[in-house]
């Protein structure tokens, strides 16, 4: 067959065959370039060259996961992921703050049931550094782990637990991993593991675990970036070779269980919908039937037209969600599919409804158009993830995975071999075949021989940094059409993707001169259907065209937003064009998505953190303010039911004016070509009068006052606490983004390091500023267990007390936070999205084109007397009202010695809740 690639600086792409508005991509033709070492020790090392930025990825795979556990000793895959975040012999603190001060970005260790890796994007200047730190924890770690490191662990993932276990449908998984699995299988138990296991988790078990599984030989490097492959192997030999490979791992057989009969469980927990749910045992992941399976999935609920979507949720409506998936495992999978019933509908005839659209697939299968849309997806997503050398689905986590599961890195060209051969008939003889039984099947291979290496590396001190290489923000080029329309152009050569954006100043403080809800709602049905198009074509279309668009709003901006391929940007252009300029809100689908948005109101009431920023804004600005309205921008329940098509009709007529929006294109195309398009297209838009919106002066003179909602049996409360402060540009934006990193924005900042690391009450708080041009709420949040929701509000004004008074911010944490903010610039802007988002900051906040460019040089300038200049601006305890989620039986009594001015119980709408007796002396009144 023959090759048609394009060289890119991510790899070798494949140049599609295009067939109308579609394109037929090969396996063949796609190839990520890579080199494979095997250390002396077994450990194999995969590199990739991507010189588009001065960023490299380092990604490390260990080939164990809670499959590996005992039972009994379930969690500690998991439990030792948290361990090995506390430092090691020769580097003993915390990694998230070594990392964090060279500039790391998509960093994260995870674990699931088959192994568990630890990734970073870094400066190409921190390769070393990186490789000390992974290296000491892969072969130098023992002698660090101590009991009080276990103890605030386990109390770490404990929380996490929690509150996962504290979600809506969080004991799903619990169950399902139960019912799935006999008792004994390595999957019988669920990664995070049970509350007793890791109760009874002593030192020496964690010690026995990572002897058993830590080993060189059970391990895979792969880095990617701006670097050199053969330099790259003589570093790894440096600071890895001396690691002895480990004991043997035997490796565990596929292992599917033969579920004959079907069984039923019943549970209940605090949700507003029924979920109707079925799962399947199914082949191991790899193989050619799992990956039939993606397709399968993807058929059915992937996109509006899928079998799922388009008849619970468009045609029925019966449903608010349809879910299926293949939940690939090493040594079995599981296929999954849900629906959410829709309040009011029978969850039995959906259950029955929901079976007959498996069984019809079972019988007939899909169409060759169904086939054709779904493979297009699949490839055009898979192609996409390239553009990234890091985190989920870059470059290294694929090479990587490839290598660690199937011994070949370049396996990912069997299972895209996998989708491209697949057919209709294959399709249906997989679904006839593994939703009734699977199979089991056994491979056993030898065991290498393995050696060391002599170490030369000096583990007393970190390497020094290498050199560091600036950051690249693109040059952005401006022009205006002839209606007014701004247009800005961020030209990045070489890169295969294209976002385009059309931002109108409008956004949720719209609903001020209309009702709330509007924006959101008016947004949501903006692609819904134009004059040529019905929302199933558009929808068909943009899978064809491997392109995907969403419109949405944020407090100030409305957005529609498209991000394709550069083979297919006319055409995706095209329909892009078509959904900005001739939009026609059908009747039948404000209906549907009406009813979805007073669903997801009704989403928003039952979840923790939602249900205090539903109410945050009204209580911070005060009634009649623009920005009063719930801060997700959904409304309320029965504003929303009140809302008519010609509203929606009338946000867009108002609001979508060229004199009131700017386009950000960002990808490798000229402006030259690009304007003239725009010009043809969007340039016979008509320019026309938007009224101006009054931000008059929030009406609220609170303070101290507690704002309460009950949510009866939360494991967990979640603390909000903050005030209004200044609008954007009246304070210096650079000093308080590091201010904030300091008090609570990164990992090791002063309330995470109290709450989560310290006291081991919470899996994770922090404090943020959230965006808007006006005034902003500064918040500090903090979910923690019910038991210490008194204690941690303690901590948290101690903390914004200290900040202001007698704990200001150290030279050595302004330091720490301006190199972290510095060196990581290069990997923040490492895909076309995260640029595009960049430069809709500069037109959202008026901030000048280099603003980018100069942020690295000003945030180095900034001194300890800045951060205290906006500290004092920003940081005020005097002013600070508090919103709470959380059981009111189990922690009023200490609430109430906390000093608070007042403490209001609340409804999920913000409203207060009368007590008893004065509700019944009003009656009585009546």
């Amino acid at each position: 067959m023959r090759k048609l690639l394009l060289a890119l600086v991510l790899g070798f792409l494949c140049t599609p065959v295009i067939y109308g508005q579609g394109f037929q991509f090969k396996a063949d033709d796609i190839d990520i370039p890579y080199k494979k070492f095997t250390l002396k020790n077994g450990l194999t090392l995969l590199v990739h060259e991507d010189h588009k930025a001065p960023i490299v990825a380092v990604n490390v795979w260990y080939h164990v996961g809670s499959k590996n556990e005992k039972p009994g000793k379930s969690g500690f895959a998991h439990l030792f992921e948290h361990l090995m975040f506390n430092g090691s012999e020769n580097y003993n603190t915390d990694y998230f703050q070594a990392l964090e001060s060279i500039g790391g970005t998509d960093l994260n260790g995870t674990t699931n049931t088959d192994r568990t890796n630890y990734f970073q994007n870094v400066p190409v200047s921190a390769l070393d550094q990186v490789l000390f730190l992974e290296s000491d924890r892969m072969g130098h770690l023992l002698g660090a782990i101590d009991q009080a490191k276990l103890d605030e662990q386990r109390g770490v993932v404990q929380n996490e637990k929690r509150q996962g276990e504290n979600q809506p449908y969080g004991m799903q998984w619990d169950y399902l991993t139960k019912a799935m699995y006999p008792k004994g299988h390595p999957y019988s138990w669920t990664v995070i593991g049970e509350m007793e296991d890791l109760n009874a988790a002593s030192l020496e078990d964690v010690q026995e675990w990572f002897k058993s599984y830590y080993g060189a030989a059970n391990a895979v490097v792969a880095i990617a970036g701006d670097i050199n492959a053969d330099e790259v192997h003589q570093k790894v030999i440096k600071y890895f070779g001396d690691i002895p490979s480990g004991p043997t791992v035997e490796r565990q057989e596929v292992n599917i269980p033969n579920k004959v009969y079907d069984s039923y469980q019943v549970y209940e927990d605090r949700v507003p919908e029924t979920r109707v749910l079925f799962a399947w045992n199914t082949p191991e992941g790899g193989s050619r039937e799992d990956l039939h399976f993606d397709l399968i999935s993807a058929i059915l609920s992937s996109g509006k037209n899928s079998r799922l979507y388009k008849k619970f949720i468009y045609e029925d409506q019966s449903a608010s969600t349809a879910v299926s998936f293949q939940a690939t495992s090493e040594i079995a999978s599981r296929f999954i599919t849900w629906l959410n019933v829709k309040p009011g509908n029978d969850a039995d005839k959906l259950e029955k409804e929901l079976w007959a659209e498996i069984d019809k697939f079972i019988k007939e299968g899909p169409t060759e158009a169904e086939l054709k849309r779904v493979k297009a997806s699949y490839f055009a997503n898979f192609i996409m993830g390239l553009e990234r050398i890091g985190g989920f689905g870059g470059v290294s986590d694929i090479l990587a995975s490839n290598q660690t599961y199937h011994g070949d890195a370049s396996y990912y060209k069997t299972r895209l071999k996998y989708v491209e051969e697949a057919t209709t008939e294959d399709l249906r003889k997989t679904a006839a075949k593994w939703l009734t039984k699977g199979k089991h099947v056994l491979v056993c291979k030898p065991f290498p021989e393995y050696s060391v290496e002599e170490s030369t590396v000096d583990r007393s001190k970190l390497p020094e940094l290498g050199p560091q290489k600036s950051s690249k923000f693109p040059e952005l080029q401006r022009t205006q059409l002839s209606n007014g329309l701004n247009v800005v152009l961020a030209q990045r050569k070489g890169v295969p993707t294209i976002v385009i954006n059309l931002v109108a100043d409008a956004g949720y403080k719209t609903d001020y001169l209309s009702s709330p809800g509007t924006a959101r709602l008016a947004m949501n049905l903006m692609d819904e259907g134009t004059k040529d198009k019905t929302s199933l074509e558009i929808n068909e279309q943009l899978q064809l065209l491997g392109a995907s668009l969403s419109t949405f709003s944020n407090q100030d901006q409305s957005n529609v937003q498209m991000s394709t391929l550069k083979q297919s940007l006319d055409a995706s252009l095209d329909l892009f064009l078509d959904v900005v300029l001739n939009p026609v809100f059908p009747q039948n689908e404000f209906e549907r998505l009406q009813s979805e948005q007073i669903n997801d109101i009704k989403q928003e009431k039952s979840q923790p953190v939602s249900m205090a920023l539903r109410v945050m804004n009204k209580y911070l600005y005060g009634e009649g303010h623009p920005y009063s309205s719930p801060y997700t921008g959904t409304g309320y329940e029965d504003a929303v039911a009140k809302l008519t098509r010609d509203d929606v009709v009338k946000f867009y007529d108002t609001w979508f004016k060229p004199n009131n929006s700017t386009i950000i294109i960002t990808g490798d195309v000229e402006m030259s070509e690009l304007k003239p398009k725009l010009e043809k297209t969007l340039g016979k838009w008509k320019r026309g009068d938007v009224p101006k919106i009054a931000f008059n002066k929030p009406n609220t003179n609170t303070k101290n006052t507690l704002y309460l909602m009950n949510r009866p049996e939360s494991q967990q409360s979640v603390i909000l606490a903050g005030h209004l402060t200044e609008k954007y540009g009246d304070v210096s934006e650079i000093a308080l983004e590091q201010m904030v990193s300091i008090l609570g924005g990164d990992f090791t900042s002063r309330i995470n390091m109290n709450l989560r690391e310290d006291k081991h009450w919470s899996y994770g708080a922090g404090g943020f500023v959230l965006g808007s041009k006006e005034e902003r709420p500064f918040i500090v949040y903090a979910p923690v267990q019910t038991d210490k929701t008194a204690e941690s509000v303690t901590e948290i004004r101690k903390e914004i007390s200290e900040f202001t008074s007698t704990r200001p911010a150290t030279t050595a944490e302004l330091e720490k936070v301006k190199t972290n903010q510095v060196l990581r610039l290069p990997g923040q802007w490492e895909t076309n999205s995260s640029v595009n988002s960049s430069v809709r900051n500069l037109v959202r906040y008026d901030l000048p084109d280099d603003y980018y460019q100069k942020y690295d040089q000003n945030v180095r300038g900034l001194s300890l007397d800045d951060i205290k200049t906006v500290s004092n601006q920003v940081v005020k305890p005097e002013e600070v009202n508090w919103f709470m989620v959380g059981d009111r039986a189990e922690i009023i009594t200490k609430l109430d010695e906390l000093g608070f001015d007042n403490i209001i119980e609340i409804d999920a709408d913000g409203n207060p809740i009368k007590p008893a007796m004065e509700t019944k002396e009003a009656d009585m009144k009546n």
